[in-house]
């Protein structure tokens, strides 16, 4: 019987631990940011969770990672550029929203 109770609630974790885990924002899915990347692995991008690994503590990255997101780049994560989301400089506060996501997994 002990065994039966430790398994539900083993399996009652598992399920809180699933709804607890953060889910791509609608807006990541609205500019096509799903296209390359994922919460939490690789796909043409870095999985955003390792995004925030690697960045923890660093002063002004913020801004860094809103100036790359909107401009592009390369050469941080691998071969694969990332393009510019945002060029023309119209779409600062949605960027700055996703950045701010990314920062805090």
């Amino acid at each position: 019987m002990k065994s039966i109770i430790a398994g539900m609630a083993l399996v009652g974790m598992m399920f809180a631990g699933n709804a607890m885990a953060a889910e791509m924002p609608a807006l990541a899915k609205k500019m096509n940011c799903t296209a390359c990347h994922s919460i939490d692995k690789k796909v043409v991008g870095p999985a955003w969770k390792s995004v925030a690994e690697k960045y923890k503590g660093q002063a002004g990255i913020k801004e860094k990672l809103i100036h790359k997101v909107s401009k592009g780049g390369s050469g941080v994560w691998g071969k694969m550029p990332m393009p510019a989301n945002d060029a023309a400089g119209t779409k600062q506060k949605e960027i700055t929203e996703l950045v701010e996501f990314i920062l805090a997994l």
